[in-house]
């Protein structure tokens, strides 16, 4: 059965390691016939939350007039999200996080989720995505009927297009495969 696969990259870098792997795991869904769609989340207009709650007497409609309330809708109607940031400061990316917050306006409707997760680090040490990968699933512990479904860490990576040297090339292809 087909499944609407959407895919948040993170990467603030186009063509980015993080980018990259998502561009393999779509590609992998792709063959075994998932509608997919990879957002780059930094080329999108989202503002921070304000937790000002103007969502709550106002239908899920937030306070902000941008990207998002688009990228909301492609979340609750996804039957696949996947997050994929690279490792700053251990923890996700700023861009991500704005996304992950502003789901407020409308979170009890994200619900019956398959998450994959996909890092990318300079650090080899693969315990140092621990952080970021803790975020992930603090998000997905929101969403009812989160079922999460695959974890890959790029370790080692830093320069753009560096992670094509790496068995997380093929992890990400093969999981997208296996949607």
């Amino acid at each position: 059965m087909s499944k609407k696969v959407l895919i948040l990259s993170g990467s603030p870098r186009k063509g980015g390691n993080s980018d990259i792997l998502c561009d393999e795991f779509m590609r992998g869904a792709q063959e075994s016939g998932n509608e997919t769609e990879k957002i780059r989340v930094s080329a999108k207009k989202i503002a921070p939350c304000l937790a000002c709650y103007y969502c709550r007497s106002h239908g899920g409609e937030c306070v902000h007039s941008d990207d998002m309330a688009q990228i909301l809708q492609k979340m609750i109607d996804a039957d696949v999200i996947v997050l994929s940031s690279p490792v700053y400061f251990y923890s996700i990316d700023a861009q991500l996080k704005a996304v992950i917050d502003r789901t407020v306006a409308r979170w009890l409707e994200v619900k019956n989720k398959e998450f994959y997760y996909i890092i990318t680090m300079a650090d080899e040490t693969k315990n140092s995505a621990d952080t970021t990968l803790a975020c992930f699933r603090g998000y997905a512990d929101c969403v009812e009927g989160a079922a999460e479904k695959g974890v890959i860490i790029g370790s080692g990576v830093y320069e753009p297009g560096k992670i094509r040297d790496t068995a997380a090339m093929t992890e990400a292809y093969e999981m997208g495969k296996n949607v």
